[in-house]
């Protein structure tokens, strides 16, 4: 039987990790498990209690609004004038998704078709690749650089120089997997670029609020002009440690978010209504949330990567997002990134995710996902340093 979309894409790297990983277990070995970013702090308390007593009522049993229920859509437009002072129309300017991953797709549907192009980073989070290609379109890779200011610099010499002019430019800060930031300064100098060329800007905001060091990330919102050309995806998945709600939002330009209300309203009728109850209930009563699931990230980023740099192995410490982005150790890089990451499997007990996964920029590294407490974290520690005694 012949397929469409699918018949192009590359076996997912990571279940080969994944399949190395359970096998391991299988055999009775203790894996730490460093590598799908899958959060394992609970959810705040007051979510799942709202969730239960909404739960209860049979008039949340019927289907809800592919736009998010009122009350929601006003609390994250509240979040966002507390916390960034921008001022959006809950009405105009916000739409609820079922996680950030259903609304980039959608949205590269009702933004792209055959023969148009969007720009995305390299290394990228892979729906950022796919997104636009399951739309019909072109996604040019741009190298993410060491700073913000490369990838925004990168993109404008793209734009200035193909054919034909993309029309997106998809952007990730701060960056997954990579941990890349940007300052606002450097977003402005994007937003301004964009309006002049007429380009819509998709910022996937999904760690907006994991970071560390005091420096605060900025949402593309908070520039002058934004809402002429920027749309901006705020997930409840980290902020929140919601992973497995499905609770995100588009927030911006009033056209492009009214674009995706359109399609969804096609598509699905929202999340389960609950649901929808309980995180308008969190936004609103646990806003001092994300700080404490924070902390716990920033402290097991100390730890992995202290304890690496002990061994040997110099990573850089990241200021935002839960991942350590780590180049491969000069004496294993020419097993890539995919037999790099057997290796840790195999000899060290600690699963990671191969850089290549991301695109193949990202082959020479491996990403770590800090969703293991410290102790575990040691233990990864001391099993790599047994496991590839070179680094020493």
């Amino acid at each position: 039987m012949e397929f469409r979309r699918i018949p192009g894409l590359p076996p997912y790297v990571f279940t080969i990790i994944d399949g190395l990983k359970q096998e391991a277990r299988r055999a009775g070995k203790d894996i730490v498990d460093l590598g799908f970013g899958n959060p394992d702090i609970p959810s705040p308390a007051v979510a799942v209690e709202k969730l239960a007593e909404a739960a209860h009522n049979s008039r949340n049993h019927r289907y809800s609004s592919s736009r998010g229920i009122p009350k929601l859509r006003e609390a994250i437009a509240a979040r966002y004038a507390k916390e960034y002072g921008v001022q959006l129309d809950p009405g105009r300017h916000v739409i609820a998704t079922i996680g950030a991953k259903e609304g980039f797709s959608h949205l590269m549907w009702v933004l792209l078709q055959p023969g148009d192009v969007a720009l995305v980073p390299s290394p990228s989070y892979p729906i950022h690749i796919w997104g636009p290609y399951f739309a019909g379109a072109d996604a040019r890779q741009i190298t993410i650089g060491t700073s913000g200011a490369d990838y925004v610099d990168a993109v404008m010499g793209a734009w200035e120089y193909g054919w034909p002019k993309p029309r997106v430019v998809v952007l990730c800060f701060p960056h997954n997997p990579t941990t890349t930031t940007v300052t606002r300064p450097d977003l402005q100098r994007l937003v301004d670029w964009a309006r002049e060329r007429d380009v819509v800007l998709v910022h996937d905001f999904a760690y907006a609020d994991v970071w560390f060091d005091g420096e605060r990330p900025p949402s593309i919102l908070e520039c002058e002009g934004a809402l002429e050309c920027a749309v901006e995806l705020y997930s409840m998945t980290k902020s929140f440690s919601m992973a497995g709600w499905r609770m995100a939002f588009l927030l911006g330009n009033a056209e492009v978010v009214g674009a995706l209300a359109k399609l969804k309203s096609y598509l699905d009728y929202g999340s389960f209504q609950p649901v929808q109850i309980a995180a308008t209930v969190t936004l609103n009563e646990a806003a001092d949330y994300p700080a404490e699931v924070n902390a716990v990230y920033e402290a097991r980023r100390d730890a992995l990567c202290d304890g690496l740099t002990r061994i040997g192995w110099e990573v850089p410490r990241p200021r935002g997002t839960m991942f350590v982005w780590a180049r491969i150790p000069e004496q294993f890089r020419s097993e890539g990134s995919i037999g790099f990451a057997t290796r840790l499997v195999r000899e060290c007990d600690v699963a990671v995710s191969p850089g290549v996964g991301f695109g193949p920029d990202g082959d020479g590294h491996v990403r770590f996902a800090l969703i293991e407490n410290e102790h575990r974290i040691a233990q990864a520690v001391r099993g790599i340093r047994r496991g590839l005694p070179g680094l020493a």
